[in-house]
């Protein structure tokens, strides 16, 4: 008579136990959620934009169909295809090259922002001012007859820029 047998392998009530106590699940977790988070529903809350706010231009119906930051968006429009475009009169804190963690999370205030103004507006106008040094359009987008530069910067996600040096945001 053996005195040892075999283990049965663990049941569905034990490998979910085993899961809950696992930190790699959690942390697994919160990968998950910071990827939907800051990838997967601004993707989508753009692309309701685009969808359903045609913006008028000398170009014909552009669309936004990016917001990266708070002032540089993705243009899709008849004539020139997609290209980057950056909102004049402007400046907010950079989402991709972020100095300090404050500055990346004004940053998404700031796309957040932007993407609200856009989506409450009834009537959006585009227009082309020449390209920068980056080789980005540069536009002027007004939301229902007031420039977006003016809101962004009433809402505190913006402060005025003309060109040359910005200042920092830590």
């Amino acid at each position: 008579m053996a005195v040892f047998r075999p283990a049965r392998p663990p049941g569905p009530l034990v490998r979910l136990l085993r899961r809950l106590v696992d930190p790699r699940f959690y942390l697994k977790l919160v990968m998950v959620g910071a990827l939907v988070g800051l990838l997967i529903v601004p993707t989508l809350a753009d692309l309701v934009n685009a969808a359903m706010r045609p913006i008028a231009s000398a170009e014909g119906a552009c669309r936004i169909i990016r917001i990266v930051d708070g002032d540089t968006v993705t243009l899709i429009c008849p004539e020139e295809g997609m290209q980057s475009a950056r909102l004049l009169g402007f400046d907010t804190p950079e989402k991709y090259a972020p100095k300090c963690l404050d500055e990346f999370l004004a940053a998404e205030r700031a796309s957040w922002g932007l993407r609200t103004l856009i989506q409450k507006a009834d009537r959006l106008t585009l227009t082309l001012d020449g390209k920068d040094q980056y080789g980005r359009a540069l536009v002027r987008l007004e939301l229902d007859g007031v420039d977006v530069a003016r809101l962004m910067i009433r809402a505190g996600h913006a402060r005025t820029y003309g060109g040359g040096l910005r200042g920092g945001w830590c």
